[in-house]
């Protein structure tokens, strides 16, 4: 067989995969005749003779007095169980749990973790033109308008399948909160389904497999989620590396400081870019304090960079170890330069080391 013609038969084979519809895709190949047979008779073994042994290794288990009866043939999906996928940093599952529900653990302290989620889902739906139809807050609750697939509009150039087959369904998503405010979960419960094989044929308004609906519509959501949690890291990456711009003023408690102008959040990463380029050493910090525990080394310097030019990081410091002080000013943040025994610098003294701080601060591209 030549080249040509096996490339043939393998895009021959691929579009024939694609011919069949999504109802069609759910039913095992072959026919169903088995389900006209009837369960087999145990042996009978007269008395006159020894029974053999019998092994238990294949049997089959019993069915559960919850189990489908009548789940057989084409009415039995083969599809695999719809897992629910916790991609989002911090999320995870209740295990062993079979409903469609995720969790979340707080990421972003700029808002609480409630209007975080519900902001990502109100937004998924949009970008989907999904309406809301009802938004309870204090209840934690938000009822879905109608979303329509059909499966006519989503086929490929290379299906020869003629399904008309539409699927509309509302969801309700529900929240629950604990009681710290930093871990809530995101739960779905489809409450309305309609289902029309043909234009013309009747609509059907029980889903065959109710969770895989809501594990389908769950997942997107938490895909959104992670999306924006991704673009969010991206622009704050991006506003770190940017220069800041900082002036001379005081901190809340009146003592002389750098302001930067800049949210906490974002000036606390680049500060840190800064000392390090101007030679100093971080030993400790609490973030939820604001304290930085530094040991300046002096500006880095070497035989080749003193031929060509002078150090201008260079700072009017000894050796020795200091302190930091953030604070949060709302969209400003403080620095307050302190001994080692926390008492601030002096104005003029904070006023000669300004320029090169105020320059380093501004230069763009720090290494992250």
């Amino acid at each position: 067989m030549t080249i040509k013609y096996y490339l043939a038969g393998v895009l021959m084979a691929s579009v024939l995969s694609g011919c069949s519809s999504v109802e069609e895709r759910e039913l095992a190949s072959g026919s169903f005749e088995y389900i006209k047979e009837q369960p087999g008779q145990q042996i009978k073994i007269p008395e006159d003779i020894d029974s053999p042994n019998f092994s238990e290794t294949y049997q089959l288990p019993g069915l559960g007095k919850d189990a489908q009866q009548d789940t057989l043939g084409k009415d039995l999906s083969i599809l695999s169980p719809p897992l629910v996928l916790p991609i989002v940093s911090g999320s995870h599952l209740d295990e062993g749990s079979k409903r469609a529900l995720v969790w979340f653990d707080q990421i972003d302290d700029n808002q609480p973790l409630d209007s975080t989620i519900w902001n990502s889902l109100i937004n998924f739906l949009q970008s989907q033109g999904i309406g809301v139809k009802t938004f309870n807050k204090e209840e934690q609750r938000l009822v879905s308008d109608w979303t329509v697939m059909n499966e006519s509009d989503n086929a490929s150039w290379y299906s020869w399948s003629e399904s008309q087959r539409s699927v509309g369904s509302r969801f309700e998503f529900s929240m629950a909160i604990k009681p710290h405010g930093r871990t809530a979960s995101l739960s779905v419960e489809l409450v309305d389904y309609k289902e029309q094989l043909t234009l013309e044929g009747p609509e059907t308004y029980q889903a065959k497999d109710e969770r895989r609906e809501e594990v389908d519509i769950l997942n997107m959501v938490v895909e959104h989620y992670e999306f924006e949690v991704k673009l969010a890291d991206a622009k704050r990456v991006r506003q770190i590396r940017q220069g800041l711009a900082m002036e001379l003023g005081f901190d809340d408690s009146g003592a002389p400081a750098f302001v930067v102008d800049a949210g906490y959040d974002i000036a606390w990463p680049r500060l840190l870019l800064v000392l390090r380029k101007l030679g100093f050493d971080v030993k400790d910090y609490d973030k939820s304090t604001g304290l930085l525990f530094v040991k300046y080394n002096g500006a880095e310097s070497g035989w080749w960079s003193n031929i060509w030019a002078d150090n201008g990081d260079a700072l009017d410091l000894a050796t020795e170890e200091y302190r930091f002080r953030i604070g949060d000013l709302g969209k400003k943040t403080s620095v307050t330069l302190l001994n080692d025994e926390s008492e601030p610098f002096e104005v003029n003294k904070l006023t000669d080391l300004y320029q090169t701080f105020s320059q380093t601060m501004a230069a763009d591209d720090l290494d992250i």
